[in-house]
């Protein structure tokens, strides 16, 4: 079994439910307090081991590679006015030589279209995708719970979370068979069920282990749902030939690609904060009054 080494990241969305913000910040980079929500993302996954990223990126993200860039001058400001706290958390964060790629998709032509994309970088290779518009808030990261299911059932796995069932018309969720802890071996997935035929209520919640086989499918995937290339249609095929298990994580995602995601996100990690959370809570609570 092969250490999960790289992860996918599919940058290259318009953010379109988010505008007028996204017409110039790329989505990812919006801040969620004082980092950008991609950098909670990237964090998630070094915890879980990841060496390397891949970021599938399309026209004006460049910000996104400036991100993860040396700042020179901002830097040597910094040292010079003794702000060590700020230019240590900076350094801690700057990624190592050679750890990011960065490849183009040039038409938006869905996620497993993107996906396909880092095709060459990926190899042979086992990888995690995670979509960066989802915050995962946890005490161990949902990826690094995900890692350590994958060693111990191997094949491919997808994160889930229960979910009212009045709700799941809104999600995909998938189709369980049997169960061990909170790793579920699954036969199927459905896209926005009638909540009266659904099959469960555990709906995928953007985060995978991929076994690479699934490059070779999307490869020559035809098009689906709005005339894009659908990961989901991919890994149906290869649950053919392939085990795939969800596993119900522990924590709670945000979807930062929605308005009121994107609030709550920030209110959610702003009063967990280690500088400004006390304050931060006694501020939502006179907000809610």
């Amino acid at each position: 079994m092969k250490k999960i080494r790289k992860a996918v990241l599919p940058v290259a969305g318009f953010g379109t439910r988010v505008l007028p913000a996204t017409k110039t910040i790329p989505k990812e980079m919006l801040p969620i307090v004082d980092r950008p929500a991609l950098q909670y993302v990237i964090d998630e996954a070094r915890e879980a081991g990841i060496e390397h990223f891949i970021f599938v990126t399309g026209r004006n993200k460049g910000a996104i590679e400036d991100y993860f860039d040396r700042a020179y001058e901002l830097e040597y400001s910094l040292r010079e006015n003794g702000k060590t706290d700020i230019y240590d958390q900076l350094s801690r964060d700057t990624p190592k030589p050679g750890s990011m790629s960065f490849v183009r998709q040039q038409s938006a032509k869905g996620l497993g279209h993107a996906i396909w994309c880092a095709r060459e970088i990926i190899g042979s290779e086992p990888f995690a995708v995670l979509l960066p518009d989802v915050l995962i808030k946890s005490k161990k990261s949902c990826l690094s719970q995900m890692v350590g299911a994958y060693k111990k059932v191997g094949g491919n796995v997808i994160a889930v979370d229960a979910i009212p069932h009045d709700q799941v018309s809104k999600y995909g969720v998938i189709n369980p068979q049997k169960r061990e802890g909170n790793i579920i071996q699954m036969s199927g997935m459905v896209e926005k069920p009638n909540p009266n035929s659904a099959p469960s209520n555990l709906k995928i919640t953007g985060r995978y282990i991929l076994q690479p086989e699934i490059m070779n499918i999307l490869e020559n995937q035809a098009a689906g749902i709005n005339n894009e290339i659908q990961l989901t249609d991919a890994m149906a095929r290869l649950m053919q030939n392939q085990k795939f298990y969800a596993y119900e994580y522990e924590g709670k995602d945000y979807d930062c690609g929605s308005k009121l995601g994107y609030f709550e996100a920030v209110l959610a990690y702003a009063k967990d904060h280690s500088e400004i959370g006390e304050q931060a809570r006694s501020m939502i609570k006179r907000f809610s009054q």
